[in-house]
C-alpha cells in the first residue's frame, strides 16, 4: 500500500530525529543512517544510527537496532499502530524485519538504488509471503538524507 500523501502529523519532527541519528552515527565512522520509531500517541519510542562498524556486527543497521530497542520499550516482539522513520530506504534485511515487527507506516529519505530491498532490489513487501506490508512513504527530507551518505561515500574515496 502506498498513499500518496502521508498522514497529517509531525513528518518533520521525527525525521529530524532521524536525521540527527544518523549524523551521531556518520561521528562514529559509521554509515550515515538513522532510524526513529514512533509509538501510536506519538511519542518517540526509540532511535538509533548504524553501529555496524561499532558494534562489529552486520546486523547493526539503524532499523534493527531501533525496533530491538522498541519492542524491549513494549515489552513486545510486535510494533503494531507503530511508525518507523529512516534516513534511508530499508535494504532486505530490514524491510523483513519491518514486516515481521508488524510496523505500520514506513517512512524514508534517500532511496537506495544499490541496496533498498523496498523500492529497489528485491521489493520485500511486494511478495506473496510478505505477511504484513506496513504503508509506505518515499522521500521524507530526501535531499539531506541524501547528501550526508553522499559526503560520507565521497570521504571514503578521497
Amino acid at each position: 500500500m502506498t498513499p500518496t500523501e502521508p498522514p497529517r502529523h509531525n513528518t518533520s519532527s521525527h525525521m529530524a530525529t532521524a536525521l540527527a541519528e544518523a549524523r551521531a552515527a556518520l561521528a562514529l565512522g559509521e554509515v550515515p543512517v538513522g532510524a526513529v520509531i514512533v509509538g501510536p500517541d506519538g511519542r518517540v519510542l526509540a532511535s538509533a544510527g548504524n553501529r555496524t562498524r561499532t558494534d562489529r556486527d552486520p546486523t547493526a543497521h539503524a532499523e534493527i537496532l531501533a525496533i530491538r530497542a522498541a519492542c524491549l520499550a513494549l515489552g513486545s516482539e510486535r510494533l503494531v499502530d507503530c511508525d518507523l522513520w529512516v534516513t534511508l530506504e530499508p535494504c532486505p534485511m530490514c524491510a523483513a524485519a519491518i514486516s515481521f515487527a508488524r510496523i505500520r507506516r514506513l517512512y524514508w529519505g534517500a532511496g537506495d538504488p544499490k541496496s533498498g530491498g523496498v523500492e529497489h532490489g528485491p521489493r520485500v513487501f511486494a511478495h506473496a509471503t510478505c505477511h504484513h506490508r506496513p504503508e509506505l512513504y518515499p522521500g521524507i527530507a530526501e535531499s539531506e538524507s541524501a547528501a550526508l551518505l553522499r559526503s560520507f561515500f565521497e570521504g571514503l574515496r578521497g
